[in-house]
């Protein structure tokens, strides 16, 4: 942004009416008034367009024509945006000598004039410099000019300069001082201001100018203008000022001295790169349809600086002129550019844009260009001249001059939504013809106001498709949304209605939310709420609403009132200025609080003005804040009284007033009290005793309802409280609007077959109608259901979502702000169907044949035939001379029904046009179009002429029926076939293709093959001896796709062998009928055939089906949307329904099973059947050897008719029961039966197999076993055997016995778990035997075995072996002395597990060098002595007898030097442990020997080499001597002897052999005693 001149940033100022930061301004918050209106000028705060008008009185008195007047009017940009220049004018004019001086500083009036005229002109970047100049409004200049303006007789002077003030002069060294005078801060647009002009001369003169003039207003010269005599105060207060005005001017003097010196300055401080800008399109190209061989300019001017250079694209393309010499020619002069196409071909269709670059930027504008080409016989030549212009409808190869048709697909249909949920509206435009990068414009509307996104609302557009997205919809969402694509002026809309629902309550019966709230009348503390009362009470009338509101940038919301208020209208207080609010309301009954409603858009609390002000001025370039200062007044005034006090709104619960501020009011903010009275009374109570207002609206609550009260305000500042204002008329507290009256005349007209259409009249004496409510109900039902949740306007609604067929009644009330009205009286019933209207038109009248003097004609049904069936049709003709079409004729008078007609009595070689109109009980539809001429004579070509009335029906994502009529015309002969053709809807007409290689001899067809989704269209050709005749019209397009809720015809038999087609039908109108045809050819009394219809269902009856029955079978509902299904009946078919039918007719019973024979637990045998299901009447014989056998001891027979079960139970089987079992069923006239044949050795082993589970069932009457004994192998590779036991009790004992011998078990078992064990360890070759074991008590015994020998004790060893293996470990690498040891462990071993080596892939061959075996559980392989060859990968093989299980480790790399490295070692070590001296053996730990006794110790030492042997007593070095004999013989005996021992002797000897590789030394302790008696001796020697 460019910075401010310097002169302007000493104009930091600040008001004392508006201190609150929320209300600081900054320059880009003011702008121009309109012109009818004076400027509002902030010199305290209170000056308003009155203070224009006296300065334009005064000036006008004594004014005359000097070069500031010049200079005001001179400059068109000054007059209309800088107010500072007009406004300094007129202050400075207030006397002739400041006027001169003006005069002279401003050098020449004509010179600035002209000077100010050239700035008009300057560039746009000189413009938005000029937005920092602003320093008045066009408003204001204009009230200083308008010589007409009356003004009151009022004085209005500026403020005296404070006395603690010093003067301040204007420098460029005090930039950041604020003067202590105002500045007047207006703006406007498009300021056109100095800043680069024609000569610097021209830039001096106009500077110093306007310094002049800022200064001269800087001064604080005052003007007083008044139209009656003056008081003497005023009088000498008025001499007192102009002592002051003699000082200041001497200052001015200085001042202006400095003049050029800052205007200098100023132009040195411009940045020049900060008056550059981006390119800008003033006037952009408009697009073009024009036709071939026209010529064609586009249009645009560009600003910007410095000047853009414009470049021509064609589909994104530079437009080459040389390239293209004479097809383009590209102006620009004057910043006006042009491209110009001659002679424009259809190929110069395209988008065409301008792209202007500069610098600063690039911008690009874009317009399409469509050619047209003339098709016919119109003299192109005629069209194609300059001056020629088409009418809108001029005739075209197309129909109609050019234009984009927009069209709809796949269009939104009428929503249903509930508040909080996401809804979406979406439509596909298809535009045409599609320009290439031309967007349309995509508006979406709600009941007709422009929708803009929102946090609420978002909208998409894909290039194919609209959308509109309710991201959390709410009653206010509900209306009808219209969503508008235009090109260009052209635009086309599409509608559709958005019901929304209330969510469900928090509370049951709660009310619904209210809706549409909205903020009114906003002021500085005070604001009035409103909103609209919900649709949904919840079953008990609304008691009131709650009124909530938060503060913006907050989540705490604080309830307004109290109590509940009714009025939809309510003032809020207390507000904070400069604040912003939202608000919401919550509804109450007694079933508790609705959820709240949506909130409202946020509120400022602020003054009107101040809010219109910075809504509506746009950001200048400078962003800070401007700090308007006044000075403190010589002497406080009192406010004057408040003008034009009135009640504006009064309710039970509250009474609003209004008035404006008074004119006498001083330079500060005023406030006000509010008073009120009992009317007749004069005891004035003030109401807001604690806080004056600050604004001039105030609500008063807490009034005694019916009373009537009277109210007047005060005004009060710091100087005190004026007088009251006048007092308001007697108004009495209670509710000036009346709820509504009910609507009456509720009238509903059927519509849709889900919507009805209700209208009404609007209440008497209604006052402020929000709308209607409109509720419906099923007559008879009582429960009425809302059709809106937003009130609608208007007295007519359509009611959506009924259901089709039902009788619904409706009422309707009225909605106000004091609430909802009664409802009406409940309208007439009325079933819930489409209405009845004309058919559209017929299309595509062909001529089917044509002799000397008529004509057969052929055309299309009409797409909507009005919701009854077509009646018939009325064909219409005309002669067409010289292309100039005569009068209508009708060609009947009575209806056709067919779609073929014959005219007759034409005349030969005339040409006609016809028209064709459907009709039904509504009436005669509209003509169709004219058809094109057809002349009628003699055909007389050998090919028969087309078919006709081709249309689609069964149609199918992949197939469908195509049908036709033969041709009128057959031609020279008989017609033989017909030829179907088909191609892509899209597709060009090449890509026609037959559906039929051989001509048909039916007049339908069914194809298949088709492809889901794709459009198809058909014609078909019908083919004689002498060719193939024209093709018939082509079929509308058909889209290949089977439609939700398809239904086909169904086949059924029923319970007397009918055989029936059947067709049911949901989408049925009142009027549809089914129509039955065989092989396509409608159904007439056929009396083989009955047809019964009812409701939505249809059935087609064979009365005896036979071979004349055979074909196809359709039926088709009439008045629906291509409701058909067909059924084929072949002679296999007839085969299966004839059987079917058979089957009904002599029914059986059904069998689930058929009679089969099972052993229960005690050995019983039941003979059984189970039949499909059997009725209560159902009945069954029983038959052996073809004797009826009946319930008794032997037999127990039943019947379970629920379960269709049949069953016969004997207690046992003997000789005699030898033979054949019957089973006989009959149920009403169903029959059914069921034999077995039980003889031989079926009955023998039957018979065994009963006797075998008797004796089981004996057993397992005391302890047995339910799974015998077996074995399984644990985790542990230990073997267990096991079996579950059944019927134990404490008493019961188990043992165990192993080739008959008594196993004894350390632990009874407990059968806690039914489970018996015997655990074996380390299982091996020994422990295989014969187990057994037995359970026995007092009720008996059950034993099983098990025999673990040969193949079965192979198995259990192969488990174990396998479970050993799967134990084994990874193998792992150990250096030993002798070499490298490979190793796994297992749990345990055994020798049944083989193991294998395996080194490189090669099985090693076992030698003293490379050993391997079991210790322990360790499976090892010894490499003894390794070398660089056993490096490689080893694998251990485990084999278990049936899989090998490996385990492989790599002894190569560092693992191998590792390993090698510490067997080195270790085997260094060993060598060492083996040479090293060391005692082998012979002395003894502890000697003990008598005094006087001889001691011989000898011990064997070993050493290689041999070792030396030393001794120590004590730890001491001891040698032989005589007492002590120490020998060392042969290198390893060695003997220690003492001759004679004594005390002394007695010490720990130790014996230390040493060599090369060790040392090893042995102790032995000698303790020599003295014997007791000798003792005693010595002793008594001693004493």
């Amino acid at each position: 942004m460019m910075s401010l001149p310097f002169y302007q940033r000493h104009h930091e100022h600040y008001d004392r009416a508006y201190r609150h930061k929320a209300l600081s301004s900054t320059v880009s918050q003011y702008q121009k008034e309109t012109k009818s209106k004076s400027a509002v000028y902030a010199q305290g705060s209170a000056a308003y367009a009155r203070g224009s008008a006296a300065y334009r009185h005064s000036s006008a008195a004594g004014f005359s024509l000097d070069s500031s007047a010049a200079y005001s009017h001179g400059s068109s940009a000054y007059d209309l945006e800088s107010a500072a220049y007009s406004y300094g004018s007129a202050a400075y004019d207030h006397s002739a000598a400041q006027s001169k001086r003006s005069a002279a500083y401003s050098l020449d009036s004509e010179s600035l004039s002209t000077s100010s005229a050239a700035h008009s002109h300057a560039s746009e970047s000189i413009n938005k410099l000029a937005a920092a100049y602003r320093l008045g409004s066009e408003a204001y200049s204009i009230g200083l000019k308008n010589s007409n303006l009356m003004i009151e007789d009022q004085s209005y002077k500026m403020s005296p300069k404070a006395k603690r003030a010093k003067q301040s002069l204007i420098s460029e060294d005090k930039e950041n001082e604020a003067l202590d005078y105002s500045v007047p801060i207006f703006t406007g647009r498009a300021v056109n201001i100095s800043g680069i002009t024609d000569t610097e001369e021209e830039r001096i003169k106009e500077s110093a100018a306007y310094v002049a003039k800022r200064n001269l207003f800087a001064t604080g010269e005052g003007v007083s203008v008044s139209k009656v005599a003056k008081t003497t105060s005023e009088e000498q207060h008025h001499e007192k000022k102009s002592r002051k005005v003699a000082i200041r001017e001497s200052a001015e003097r200085v001042a202006m001295k400095k003049t050029l010196e800052e205007t200098q300055a100023f132009h040195k401080k411009l940045n020049q790169d900060k008056l550059l800008h981006a390119p800008e399109f003033i006037i952009e190209p408009r697009s073009h349809t024009i036709w071939e061989k026209e010529n064609v300019r586009f249009n645009c001017s560009v600003a910007g600086w410095p000047e853009p250079r414009v470049t021509w694209y064609k589909n994104n393309v530079p437009i080459d002129v040389q390239a293209h010499p004479g097809k383009y020619i590209i102006q620009s002069r004057y910043g006006l550019h042009s491209l110009e196409i001659t002679e424009c071909e259809f190929d110069d269709t395209a988008q065409y844009h301008a792209s202007a670059m500069n610098v600063k930027g690039e911008v690009s504008v874009y317009a399409s260009l469509v050619v047209k080409r003339y098709k016919g016989e119109i003299d192109a030549s005629l069209l194609h001249a300059r001056n020629l212009s088409l009418s809108p409808f001029a005739v075209t190869p197309h129909g109609y001059a050019s234009r984009f048709e927009i069209s709809f697909v796949d269009k939104f249909d009428v929503a249903f939504g509930r508040e909080g949920e996401t809804m979406s509206l979406g439509c596909t435009v298809v535009i045409n013809p599609d320009i290439k990068r031309f967007k349309p414009d995509i508006e979406w509307y709600r009941n007709g106001v422009l929708i803009t996104p929102s946090k609420w609302v978002q909208m998409q557009w894909s290039g194919e498709r609209a959308s509109l997205t309710l991201t959390h919809a709410n009653k206010e969402d509900e209306g009808l949304y219209t969503l508008r694509v235009a090109m260009g002026e052209y635009y086309e809309e599409y509608s559709g209605y958005v019901f929304v629902r209330d969510a469900d309550a928090e509370i049951p019966g709660a009310p619904g939310a209210p809706l549409d709230v909205q903020c009114l009348d906003a002021n500085k503390d005070y604001v009035i709420v409103s909103w609209k009362q919900p649709a949904v009470d919840g079953g008990n009338p609304i008691l009131g609403y709650f009124i909530d509101r938060c503060e913006v940038g907050t989540s705490h919301w604080t309830q307004c009132n109290e109590n509940p208020v009714k009025f939809a209208r309510f003032p809020v207080t207390g507000l904070i200025e400069g604040r912003s609010y939202i608000f919401r309301v919550r509804a109450v009954n007694k079933a508790g609080v609705s959820l709240p409603s949506r909130v409202s858009e946020p509120v400022a609390a602020l003054d009107p003005a101040d809010r219109a002000r910075l809504r509506s001025h746009p950001s200048a370039p400078w962003t800070g804040q401007i700090i308007v200062t006044e000075e403190e007044p010589a002497e406080g005034v009192v406010p004057g009284a408040p003008t034009d006090l009135q009640v504006i709104e009064a309710t039970k619960n509250y009474v609003v007033l209004s008035w404006k501020p008074p004119g006498q009011r001083g330079h500060e903010g005023i406030m006000y009290f509010v008073e009120k009275c009992v009317a007749g009374t004069e005891d004035w109570q003030r109401v807001n005793t604690e806080i004056p207002v600050k604004s001039p609206r105030f609500a008063v609550f807490d009034l005694s309802e019916g009373k009537s009260y009277c109210f007047r305000v005060r005004c009060c500042n710091s100087a005190g409280i004026g007088e009251p204002s006048e007092a308001t008329e007697a108004t009495v507290v209670d509710d000036k609007l009346d709820i509504p009256k009910a609507p009456g005349r509720i009238m509903p007209t059927r519509n849709t077959d889900t919507s009805v259409v209700v209208t009404w009249t609007e209440p008497p004496d209604a006052k402020e109608l929000v709308g209607y409510y409109i509720e419906s109900s099923v007559e008879g039902s009582g429960r009425w259901e809302p059709c809106n949740n937003n009130p609608v306007k208007g007295t007519r609604f359509i009611c959506h979502g009924l259901s089709n067929g039902e009788k619904y009644i409706f009422r309707v009330r009225a909605v106000n702000a004091a609430g909802l009205s009664e409802f009406s009286q409940e309208s007439e019933p009325i079933e819930v169907k489409a209405a009845i209207a004309a058919p559209s038109p017929p299309y595509d009248i062909v001529v089917l044949e044509s002799v000397r003097d008529s004509m057969v004609l052929g055309w299309k049904q009409p797409e909507a035939i009005g919701g009854t069936e077509i009646t018939g049709y009325y064909v219409n003709y005309r002669e067409v001379v010289d292309g100039v079409p005569g009068k209508w004729k009708e060609a009947n008078i009575k209806a056709v029904t067919e779609r073929a007609y014959r005219i007759q009595d034409l005349k030969e070689n005339m040409v006609y046009q016809f028209q064709v109109a459907a009709a039904n009980l509504a009436g005669v539809g509209t003509p169709s179009k004219p058809s094109k001429p057809f002349k009628c004579e003699e055909w007389t070509i050998a090919v028969p002429g087309p078919p006709h009335d081709v249309k689609c029906t069964e149609v199918r994502k992949e197939s469908l029926v195509l049908l036709w009529k033969e041709p009128v015309y057959s031609g020279r002969s008989p017609i033989v076939g017909y030829y179907v053709d088909m191609k892509e809807t899209e597709a060009k007409e090449e890509h026609w293709r037959s559906v039929n290689e051989k001509p048909l001899q039916k007049k339908f067809l069914k194809i298949g093959g088709l492809t889901q989704g794709v459009s198809y269209v058909f014609r078909v050709r019908a083919t004689n001896q002498a060719g193939v005749g024209r093709p018939s019209d082509v079929t509308d397009a058909v889209i290949a796709e089977t439609r939700p809720g398809t239904k086909e015809v169904v086949v059924d038999v029923d319970d007397n062998g009918v055989i029936s087609l059947n067709f049911e039908c949901d989408q049925m109108s009142p009027d549809s009928k089914f129509i039955w045809s065989k092989n396509y050819e409608p159904i007439e009394d056929d009396p083989r055939l009955n047809i019964d219809t009812k409701g939505g269902k249809s059935k087609l009856s064979f009365k005896d089906l036979g071979e004349d029955d055979l074909g196809i079978y359709s039926c088709i509902v009439t008045d629906t949307d291509g409701v058909s299904s067909s059924y084929t009946i072949n002679e296999e078919e007839m085969k299966r329904l004839l059987a079917l039918s058979h089957e009904r007719q002599f029914p059986t019973v059904p069998l689930t099973s058929e009679l089969a024979v099972e052993i229960l637990e005690k050995g019983e045998v039941r003979f059984w059947l189970q039949a499909e299901k059997l009725s209560g009447n159902a009945k069954a014989n029983f038959v052996f050897n073809d004797k009826e056998i009946f319930n008794g001891e032997k037999y127990k027979m039943k019947v379970d008719r629920n379960t269709g079960l049949v069953e016969m139970i004997m207690d046992k089987l003997e000789e005699k029961d030898e033979g054949t079992y019957t089973f006989q069923l009959q149920d009403g006239k169903a029959t059914n039966q069921s034999s077995l044949v039980l003889i031989g050795d079926v009955f023998k082993k039957l018979r065994d197999e009963a006797d075998f589970q008797k004796k089981e069932w004996h057993r397992k009457q005391g302890p047995h076993f339910v799974d015998k004994l077996g074995w399984e192998v644990t985790d542990e590779c230990n073997v267990m055997l096991k079996c579950k036991v059944a019927n134990i009790k404490k008493e019961t004992h188990i043992v165990w016995y192993k080739d008959d011998r008594e196993i004894m078990v350390d632990e009874e078992h407990d059968f806690k778990d039914g489970v018996c064990t015997l655990l074996i360890s380390e299982f091996s070759k020994k422990d295989a035997g014969t187990y057994e074991v037995i359970l026995k008590d007092d009720r008996g015994k059950d034993s099983s075995e098990l025999k673990l020998k040969d193949t079965a004790f192979a198995d259990l060893m192969n488990e174990v072996c396998r479970r050993i293996a799967l134990s084994a470990t990874d193998l792992k690498i150990q250096s030993t002395a002798e070499g490298i040891r490979l190793y796994s462990y297992v749990t345990y071993y055994v020798e049944d597990l083989r193991v294998g080596w395996v080194h490189n892939d090669t099985q090693i061959k076992f030698t003293d060098r490379m050993r391997t075996g079991v210790t322990g559980e360790q499976i090892w392989l010894q490499i003894n002595e390794p070398t660089p060859q056993d490096k490689g990968r080893y694998i251990m093989e485990l084999f278990d007898g049936n899989t090998t299980h490996k385990k492989t480790v790599d002894l190569s790399g560092q693992a191998f030097d590792e390993a090698f490295a510490e067997f080195q070692r270790l085997k260094q070590a060993a060598i060492a442990e083996k040479n090293r001296a060391r005692v082998l053996g012979g002395l003894p730990d502890v000697v003990t020997i008598q005094e006087g006794k001889a001691l011989n110790l000898s011990c064997t030492v070993w050493g290689d080499p041999t070792p030396e042997v030393s001794w120590l007593k004590n730890e001491k070095s001891f040698v032989s001597d005589a007492n002590c004999i120490l020998k060392f013989e042969s290198g390893k005996n060695v003997s220690f002897s003492i001759s004679t021992v004594s005390t002394q002797d007695s010490g720990k000897y130790s014996i230390v052999v040493k060599n090369k590789y060790g040392t090893e030394t042995s102790d032995v302790t000698v303790s020599v005693y003295i014997p007791e008696e000798e003792r005693e001796s010595e002793q008594e020697k001693k004493q």
